[in-house]
């Protein structure tokens, strides 16, 4: 990834990471950075990263003008695939939650998901993932290939041991995660502590 201060520094992009990109702002005070605008996908070229510099600042400043802006970041753009959600929540009687579900925009308008208290164990990821509505998506269906399962329980059960280990972790929001037939890419990550 290269974080971009100023659009000048747009030129190295090519050669540091490869088109396409993603560009996202980059500022504590704008949490959903969708919603500002402040997110483009599918960059090709260097004319479109300064066209997307331009827009997603001037989004940013639109949405919040007293945001402070640390700059840009641009990653290379991941193959699209199924996106799932992995999050972590204190829950006031049970203490630290964690929820699995499909991701992207079906976590929002499917809502299908699973809970778990923390700590979790293997048995638990496999559960957690088995009892979605969504999972014959995972298991490959109508010509589609699996994908990954054990990826998913592995980083269901990494989030498990981070959480446990760090009780100052008040929330984490990995979403999306695109799984592939082998491995997975944790795609956008939030954690407020």
């Amino acid at each position: 990834f290269k974080l971009i201060k100023d659009e000048k520094e747009i030129t190295d992009i090519e050669k540091e990471i490869g088109y396409p990109i993603v560009m996202k702002i980059v500022s504590p005070d704008i949490i959903h950075k969708s919603e500002a605008g402040g997110v483009k996908v599918g960059i090709k070229d260097k004319q479109s990263a300064i066209k997307a510099y331009q827009t997603i600042i001037s989004n940013a400043k639109a949405y919040n003008d007293k945001a402070h802006i640390h700059g840009i970041i641009a990653y290379h753009m991941c193959p699209a695939s199924t996106e799932v959600i992995i999050g972590m929540m204190k829950d006031p009687h049970f203490g630290p939650v964690v929820m699995f579900g499909l991701g992207g925009i079906f976590v929002e308008v499917l809502k299908d998901v699973s809970f778990r208290v923390l700590p979790i164990k293997k048995k638990d990821a496999k559960e957690m993932i088995n009892e979605i509505k969504g999972y014959p998506i995972l298991k490959g269906i109508r010509g589609e290939a699996p994908k990954d399962i054990a990826s998913i329980e592995d980083v269901l059960l990494k989030l498990s041991s981070l959480v446990m280990d760090n009780p100052e972790i008040q929330e984490i929001d990995l979403n999306p995660i695109l799984v592939y037939e082998e491995g997975l890419q944790i795609v956008d990550a939030r954690i407020i502590l």
